[in-house]
Parts: structure tokens; C-alpha cells; sequence
């Protein structure tokens, strides 16, 4: 998302794109009840500036290219669904720095450059299991996300709400712009490799950092005294955007065609993807994302076979074009080692053209006792074993993971050397949607996953 210097106005406006959307199923979607003030939103959301530039997804597609070779990693993480009241200078900072932690300890812990993409500055809707929900004999829309309508159950705030969208574009505007000022104005600098530990409450994890951040420390003092301190690529760094292409109403009026190539671009993110409940070969979604060049991401769940895959292949990735297409395997701990290695095995040439990424979170969630949709940290880690296990058995690279987490010191996620208990969710449960990994478990698994790429997995 830095280090990228893009003419801006070579990116025409949606208006006038000639763009003729087919008429496909489309999951997922709301149910709008006023067509005349949708129009009206889509008209205004076409007519806004882009949030990314072509060039910034054209850079990151080279970096997903080194990720399907083997010669980088990708971490991917952040909230499962923003919402517009978090959209703070803290909460963002926060957010920053544990991706930012994470990466330090990836690429020192284990020699491999990190591709650093945040699940942030649009993933404000989520795919529901119903259209509703029901609280004491009151059947109201169910919450999708706060692009799409509020969390408070009444229905009022419960009405799919066209403004919403307007809304979800500013507040990824003003997320795009803390972040690039985070990344590019020094905050990001690998001298500030202690400052990115503040303001976390301390644990083990933090404590291990600490000591890797007082190595890193070391080398950054030699390369001061060797002349290459002040090189630019110790200020700033590479952070791209992405989340679910999941709202198309949202997602189309944020086509723009790149005045160097005349090819279209979702300027919402960099990178989106599309998600289980939506990939279906001759939906709306899979139309949509063959169709703009940004990097592209499917999840596959245990249930994805040969056929599938290839058949996704042809149609988002026909030329198959190196960091073009990365699929994101969801497939649970309990069932990744008999499906993955299989799947990936099967594809033989084919696996190889692609970046696979492992989400081990959506696979692994289940209700405690008290209520609450939680996941085990030791089934998260088990899950990323099992990818790398996969890999390793069909001779395929393990490009990366794909986290829900929180700069926050919440309770969502049991488990973890700072133990969550079953007991404590309800002390600092404040996900909407799905839980998140705390700042200290995030970290702890940056250590694990290192030590996989470093050592690989027996």
C-alpha cells in the first residue's frame, strides 16, 4: 500500500465503465427496501475517489507471486467484521502494531520476507447462517454487519440501510489513511521495534519479544555504523488492504479502469476474496472477481475437491498468472491432515501455481456453556501444523496464514500461555460476530509459526 507513487487520475470513475453485470445468483446479499435510495447510494459511491490505486494492487500481486514461489510468507489478519464505532486512532494503532509484531517475529524468527495484508478499511459485512433471528417472539433481520444494518436488536437499527454503504467508505477512507501514516511516517520504523510493545498488558509472549527486540536492536546499530541505517527500507514498510468481497453493491461501484491498461480494479481493497457460502462456479461472486485484476482470494473449506479447484482456477486465473489467485484452506484442525495433503496431491502441477494460506480459525469454532462462540488457541495452532504437514507431504510451499485478532487484551479465544479459561469469556467478549485471537495469543502464534517455517513440522 506505500512505497507506491500512482497517477491518480488515470483511474476513471464507475460512471461510464460500460461495465454490464450479469444477472447471477448472488448470495448473501441484503434485501434493500427502498430500490430508488439504493440507486441513489450506488450513484454517490460511484462517483467517489478510489481507496487503492492499480499500481498498489499490481505491486502486491509481485509480492503474492514471490508467496506462491516459496520465497515469501503472508501474514493476513484482523477483525472478522469492523464496525464503524471502532473505527478510532487507538483501535487502529493497536491493530497496526500486532501485525506489525507479528511480522518482525516471522521474518527475524525465520529468515522469509512478510507480505503484510490487514483484514481491515472494508470488512464491515459478514455471511449469516439465517436471514433472521428471533429474541422472545420477535423475528427481526439478522445482523450482517454494519455495512448493511446495526447490531441492536430493534427495527430500527436492524433495517438493511442503503447509507450504511456511504459510511463503510468513509470510515475505510479515514482507516487507509491512519494506516499509511503509521507505515510511511516513521511509526513503522524498525528502531521502534520496543514502542510497538507499549501499552499491552505484559505475558510471556510480550517477554519473548522483548528479547528479539533487543537482537533486532543490535543488528540495526551495525547497519547504522556500516552507513545503510538511514535506508528507507528501515522507515517505512508495505501494508496492503483487503477483505470479503462479500456486499456487490458495495463492491461495484468501486470499479475503476486503469488509464495505463484499460483493465478494471476493485479500488476498495487491494486484495479481496470470496468467501465459502459464496464461491458457487456461476454466482455473482466468482463472476465479479474474474473479472478485476487485483489479487484474489477463495476460501476452500474440507468439502473442496479437484473439480472445483481447477475449475475456479479457469475462471478467476485462466492464464494462470503468478500471484494472481491464493486460496485460503478453512478446513479445521480435526480434519485438515485427511483432506488437505489429498487435495493438494491431486492438482499435481496445477497446486503449485497458486499461493495456498491457511485461516485456522473458521473451522474451529464452537459454543461454550455459557453461550458464547469461542475457539481453543491449541486447535488454531493444530490446524496451522496440519497445513504445513499438508505441504510438506505434497511438496507444495505453505504461503501464509489468515487471522481474526485484535490489538485488544480481549476474552474470545480459550486458551493460549496467558490461559483464557471457558469461565473468563464473558469478561472482555466484545466481538459482534466471530471471536479473535487477544494481542498476547496472536503473538504466541507468530513465535509457532516461525518456528515451523524455520524447522518445518515432524
Amino acid at each position: 500500500m506505500v512505497r507506491v507513487s500512482t497517477d491518480t487520475t488515470g483511474l476513471a470513475p464507475g460512471p461510464g465503465l460500460g461495465i454490464d453485470w450479469p444477472d447471477l445468483p448472488a448470495r448473501q446479499q441484503p434485501s434493500w427496501d427502498d430500490p430508488a435510495e439504493l440507486a441513489q447510494v450506488l450513484s454517490v459511491l460511484s462517483s467517489y475517489p478510489p481507496l487503492v490505486f492499480a499500481g498498489e494492487c499490481d505491486l502486491l500481486r509481485t509480492r503474492m507471486a514471490a508467496v506462491s514461489q516459496g520465497q515469501a510468507f503472508t501474514l493476513q489478519g484482523g477483525d472478522c467484521a469492523e464496525t464503524l464505532a471502532d473505527v478510532t486512532g487507538p483501535n487502529i494503532r493497536d491493530r497496526i502494531k500486532t501485525i506489525l509484531q507479528m511480522a518482525v517475529v516471522l521474518t527475524y524468527g525465520a529468515g522469509t520476507p512478510v507480505v503484510k495484508v490487514g483484514r481491515m478499511a472494508g470488512q464491515f459485512a459478514k455471511p449469516r447462517s439465517s436471514d433472521s433471528e428471533t429474541r422472545d417472539g420477535v423475528t427481526l433481520p439478522a445482523y450482517r454487519g454494519d455495512m448493511v444494518n446495526g447490531f441492536e436488536f430493534t427495527p430500527h437499527t436492524r433495517r438493511h440501510d442503503p447509507d450504511r454503504l456511504l459510511r463503510a467508505y468513509h470510515a475505510s477512507s479515514a482507516t487507509l489513511n491512519l494506516v499509511r501514516g503509521f507505515t510511511t511516517g516513521g511509526f513503522a520504523d524498525l528502531r521502534s521495534v520496543h514502542a510497538w510493545n507499549k501499552g499491552f498488558i505484559q505475558g510471556p509472549a510480550q517477554a519473548r519479544y522483548e528479547q528479539m527486540a533487543a537482537q533486532i536492536d543490535r543488528a540495526v546499530r551495525f547497519l547504522e555504523a556500516s552507513g545503510v541505517g538511514d535506508a528507507e527500507e528501515m522507515r517505512r514498510v508495505e501494508f496492503f488492504a483487503a477483505h470479503e468481497a462479500l456486499v456487490l453493491d458495495y463492491e461495484r461501484p468501486m470499479v475503476r479502469r486503469d488509464h495505463r491498461t484499460g483493465l478494471l480494479y476493485d479500488t476498495a481493497a487491494h486484495f479481496v476474496w470470496v468467501g465459502e457460502r459464496t464461491r458457487d462456479l456461476d454466482g455473482a461472486h466468482i463472476d465479479f472477481v474474474s473479472r478485476v485484476q487485483n489479487p484474489i482470494g477463495v476460501k476452500l473449506g474440507p468439502t473442496a475437491d479437484r473439480d472445483t479447484v481447477l475449475r475456479l482456477m479457469d475462471k478467476i486465473d485462466p492464464e494462470r498468472e503468478p500471484g494472481r489467485l491464493t486460496f485460503i484452506t478453512r478446513m479445521g484442525a480435526s480434519t485438515i491432515r485427511d483432506v488437505l495433503p489429498a487435495l493438494l496431491t491431486s492438482l499435481g502441477d496445477e497446486a503449485h501455481r497458486v499461493s495456498w494460506v491457511c485461516d485456522p480459525m473458521h473451522g474451529n469454532t464452537f459454543t461454550s456453556p455459557s453461550g458464547h462462540k469461542t475457539r481453543r488457541f491449541e486447535d488454531v495452532v493444530d490446524e496451522v501444523r496440519g497445513f504445513f504437514t499438508a505441504h510438506a507431504e505434497a511438496g507444495t510451499h505453505p504461503g501464509g496464514i489468515h487471522v481474526e485478532l485484535t490489538g485488544n487484551d480481549v476474552t474470545e479465544c480459550v486458551g493460549g500461555t496467558t490461559a483464557v479459561d471457558l469461565d473468563d469469556l464473558g469478561l472482555r467478549y466484545e466481538t459482534l460476530c466471530d471471536p479473535r485471537l487477544n494481542h498476547q495469543q496472536s503473538l504466541e502464534l507468530a513465535f509457532l509459526v516461525a518456528e515451523m517455517l524455520e524447522k518445518g513440522v515432524r
